[in-house]
């Protein structure tokens, strides 16, 4: 199948599939005429970058991981890699930690919001809308 093809089956934008493609999660076949050619396998190698973007891992990450997943009753599953399991929990450790800092930040946030409304009083949060034109 052509990118389009991938495109409209995945729900992914073609320019995201030429991104996956030049992260090296993709390796479609290159045609005479320049035009990629994709397979079945393609379409469930998509399914899994997006599994994988959305537990938050990046490219280079999920590049890693990538020969090591596979479909199993329309599931995600991982394989026997041997780093699998550890690269998973280092990723997990580093969101988790990001999440941290963050609940920290907005701590931090939330105390100057709160010294701020109680010195100036409720702001409003919108413009005031626009005043009609006179003729």
């Amino acid at each position: 199948m052509r990118i389009g093809e991938l495109a409209a089956t995945t729900g992914v934008s073609r320019r995201l599939l030429r991104y996956y493609e030049e992260q090296g999660l993709l390796h479609p076949v290159r045609l005479a005429n320049g035009y990629r050619e994709y397979t079945g396998a393609d379409v469930a190698a998509v399914r899994h970058i997006r599994a994988l973007l959305a537990a938050g891992l990046p490219t280079t990450t999920i590049a890693q991981l990538l020969p090591c997943v596979h479909d199993e009753e329309g599931r995600m599953v991982p394989s026997s890699c041997p780093t699998t399991i550890t690269r998973l929990r280092q990723e997990h450790s580093r969101i988790a930690g990001t999440i941290t800092r963050l609940r920290t930040a907005q701590q931090a946030l939330d105390a100057i919001l709160s010294t701020a409304l109680e010195r100036l009083g409720p702001v409003p949060t919108d413009p005031p809308p626009p005043r009609p034109q006179e003729a």
